[in-house]
């Protein structure tokens, strides 16, 4: 199925100063646009998607600022706007007296036809959350859920930003028969949703950004109904969720059990472990990798059990290819590294980002794009590899990048594949992805098992701290390499840790900051 998507472009230009709106059109890159930014005494600029463009030298005034406030709805308490009857977003920043001294006006698109990944699933009957970064179309997919699902059921879509039926009292035309409850303000988002089952007697509701423990309260509530409930949440993957002590009630939620002496042993673990506490609300998980790739979890509650044990699960991995053809392939989940060259980015299994019997680098000069600099600097003197970052494509003999990036290709990837420069692919953008790149490229061979075992004591660790289960937890002694690996994991959990003792019994604690 092909993709089809309207963005009422004219709408947004109305709305902003006639120079900036013609810098746009000239610039006529209209289907990259994300969001244009006004802030009061600073030039204007554009966001697309392989980067930032500014529209004006000049500084904007107070009566720009004026001028597009005038012409959008009524801003909540959220301090979001719209466009009557188009899926754009106006945001704004105030200052401390409360008046708008800066602007987002992001760009609202419907794009039909974004479901035939996860279509079966949608009209299986099942629940369904959707999870995935900002912006990587978590609402647009919601949106046309809603739509297909309207044709043929009772479709209620609580709408609290008026993000997925635009802003107005009658809905955008992408929401298609299903109806549209407003919210008067964010926090009476659980109450609207309890309202919609009980007063209009829906056979699924659609409900955007669950936050808070009142919301995921009342989608359970929903769920135990029988009433087919499709959300999103804050979170790129279900790991993320399940740290998140105020939503991992969607899962089932988790808490603390002491087991006896006996079963610790079968076990193999500690006496005080994690368990799920409930059957989750959703039935599937999706997290959304890009527009066109999707990872599946249907099992939610074996899933999230066999995390809490520190195991691995496969999840089903599904891709739109460029002929609308959808493949699928199974891989294991986010707690194994995915690399990826960049002539096997399609829809198959992972393979080594370099023969096994190549020769590694003298010096790699690489040139990162889209990551963090300062990560990869720290990891490739972490692990004693000599690596440059270099600050241009003509110094580097290798381009990394992340997934997302690559699939947009933009001018600084095409330009190294005609330079035969090899372009390397990390999924994600953490120090565990860039570990084992280099560690693939230099030839490093890992302790595997021992180090994903003290790996995974490090995530229920971090669960029981995040949960306010425990406010620190050390953890079992290891070598010097692999507690650098836990540091990294409790950083980037937004944990604190040291470590204590002397070789060879220094371990690693882990706690909370506050």
């Amino acid at each position: 199925m092909s993709l089809e998507i309207t963005d009422d472009m004219q709408a947004l230009l109305a709305v902003l100063p006639p120079d900036i709106a013609a810098a746009l059109a000239e610039e006529d890159r209209f289907e990259d646009l994300l969001e244009i930014v006004l802030d009061l005494g600073r030039s204007s600029n554009a966001r697309y998607v392989d980067g930032e463009v500014p529209l004006t030298q000049r500084e904007i005034t107070w009566d720009e600022i004026d001028y597009v406030v005038s012409r959008t709805g009524a801003f909540g308490e959220d301090n979001r706007a719209g466009i009557e009857r188009t899926l754009h977003r106006i945001s704004a920043i105030r200052n401390r007296t409360g008046r708008i001294v800066g602007l987002t006006c992001r760009v609202g698109r419907a794009v039909f036809g974004t479901i035939d990944l996860i279509e079966d699933m949608v009209n299986s009957g099942q629940s369904i959350l959707l999870l995935g970064r900002p912006g990587v179309g978590k609402t647009t997919m919601l949106r046309e859920v809603a739509r297909v699902l309207a044709e043929r059921r009772r479709v209620v879509i609580v709408d609290t930003s008026n993000e997925i039926g635009g802003d107005g009292d009658i809905p955008h035309p992408a929401i298609g028969r299903a109806r549209r409850m407003q919210v008067p303000t964010p926090s009476l988002q659980h109450a609207v949703m309890i309202e919609a089952v009980e007063n209009h007697m829906p056979e699924v509701i659609v409900i955007d950004e669950i936050g808070t423990e009142l919301e995921a309260a009342a989608a359970r509530t929903i769920a135990e109904r029988g009433v087919q409930l499709v959300g999103t949440a804050h979170g790129n993957t279900l790991d993320n969720l399940m740290m998140n002590p105020t939503l991992c009630d969607l899962v089932g939620g988790i808490q603390t059990v002491t087991l006896s002496d006996e079963e610790a042993r079968r076990r193999g673990t500690q006496k005080s472990v994690l368990e799920r506490k409930a059957p989750p609300t959703f039935d599937i998980v999706v997290e959304i990798r890009d527009w066109d790739r999707v990872a599946v979890r249907d099992d939610i509650a074996g899933a999230v059990d066999a995390i809490l044990r520190g195991q691995t699960t496969p999840v089903e991995v599904r891709v739109r290819m460029a002929d609308g053809e959808i493949r699928r392939f199974r891989e294991q989940d986010s707690q194994t590294a995915e690399i990826e060259t960049h002539d096997r980015v399609a829809a198959e299994a992972p393979a080594p980002a370099r023969p096994r019997d190549a020769k590694a680098p003298a010096v790699l000069r690489v040139y990162a794009y889209g990551l963090n600099r300062d990560r990869l600097r720290q990891t490739s003197r972490r692990m004693n590899v000599p690596v440059t970052i270099a600050a241009s494509l003509a110094e580097a003999n290798a381009l990394l990048t992340l997934r997302t990036y690559y699939r947009k290709r933009p001018r600084v990837i095409v330009e190294a594949e005609q330079r035969n420069i090899p372009v390397y692919v990390l999924r994600n953008n953490t120090s565990a992805q860039m570990e084992r790149f280099l560690a693939d490229i230099f030839g490093i061979q890992p302790n595997g098992a021992e180090t994903m075992s003290a790996l995974a004591e490090t995530r229920q660790a971090i669960l029981q701290i995040t949960v306010g289960e425990r406010s620190s937890v050390q953890l079992s002694p290891q070598d010097a390499r692999t507690r650098r690996l836990q540091h990294d994991l409790a950083r980037e959990a937004n944990l604190a840790s040291y470590s204590t003792g002397t070789e060879p019994m220094r371990s690693v604690t882990v706690h909370d900051t506050h």
